[in-house]
């Protein structure tokens, strides 16, 4: 069955949507995204991803193509029409299609809106959750704006495919002073010895993860022992657990740092209550 796909108010096959070549994502990487979760026939946290979507478009003083109910619809209808019932939603928007120019074009100008979908299998990460994922570290070399969740990506994609090379899953950047910030497309946690969660404060240097915050929801609920700070590589490798957080891992054991394993070298047991009890704790509403 053909994938759909929505681009500019069109519903169309996948394999033949496309964006103008002077759209200004593709010229300037001038534009953000949001992915959501799909869940058993449910969108996960959309008020959450909507709402980041907004603030990302008021920094960058990008208008939102159309208002937030239409919005939600598009992406309900693309879900639909890709028969997603567990998998993810990816929307785009950038400032628009115009001549090529640094400056920003005319306030007329429309944004432009790309919206798809794709089924992943239910419990596709739980192998991987079970035998627990591999991180290296890398110095971070991103502008300073990394909570605006834009399109320019590029240095996540340089560390990630170092990752890979490196045989992990995820690269973990490291700030000047040694501290971690967070992963290529995660938020990185650590827990220590005596069960208190770390993770680094969002208010800069960090995008402010969704999934980070059910975390934070969770921590409240059942009373874990939290502390909101930055910590260092070498913490992360005398930690008890660690892992990382995002809409496409939710929360992912990590059990290797570079060449050192993370605890016993196995995924541990506050790590893998948290990702149990996720959707507990996650809005969602039905397609």
């Amino acid at each position: 069955m053909s994938r759909i796909a929505y681009v500019n108010g069109r519903y169309q096959r996948h394999a033949e949507a496309m964006v103008h070549v002077e759209d200004r994502g593709y010229q300037f990487s001038d534009g953000v995204y949001e992915v959501c979760e799909i869940w058993n026939g449910r969108v996960v946290d959309e008020r959450r991803h909507l709402d980041r979507l907004e603030r990302s478009l008021r920094e960058l003083q990008i208008r939102m193509p159309m208002g937030r109910a239409a919005l939600s619809q598009v992406m309900r209808e693309v879900v639909r029409r890709n028969h997603v019932s567990d998998g993810l939603v990816y929307l785009q928007v950038t400032r628009g299609v115009a001549r090529r120019d640094h400056v920003f074009p005319s306030p007329d100008t429309k944004p432009a809106l790309v919206v798809t979908a794709r089924s992943v299998p239910a419990g596709a990460g739980d192998a991987s959750a079970q035998a627990g994922v591999g991180v290296i570290t890398v110095p971070d070399n991103r502008w300073e704006r990394v909570d605006i969740k834009t399109v320019g990506l590029l240095p996540n994609v340089l560390a990630k495919q170092k990752a890979k090379e490196a045989g992990a899953k995820e690269a973990w950047f490291v700030d000047t002073q040694g501290f971690v910030t967070e992963g290529g497309s995660t938020n990185a946690w650590i827990v220590t010895k005596d069960n208190t969660l770390v993770t680094r404060p969002a208010e800069q240097g960090i995008l402010k993860g969704i999934t980070r915050q059910v975390v934070l929801d969770m921590i409240e609920r059942h009373g874990f022992a939290f502390d909101e700070r930055p910590f260092t590589v070498e913490e992360a490798k005398q930690a008890k657990e660690a892992f990382i957080t995002a809409a496409s891992t939710l929360v992912m054991p990590v059990v290797r740092i570079d060449d050192t394993p993370v605890g016993n070298g196995h995924p541990g047991e506050l790590s893998r209550e948290l990702r149990q009890r996720f959707h507990e704790v996650s809005e969602s509403e039905p397609v």
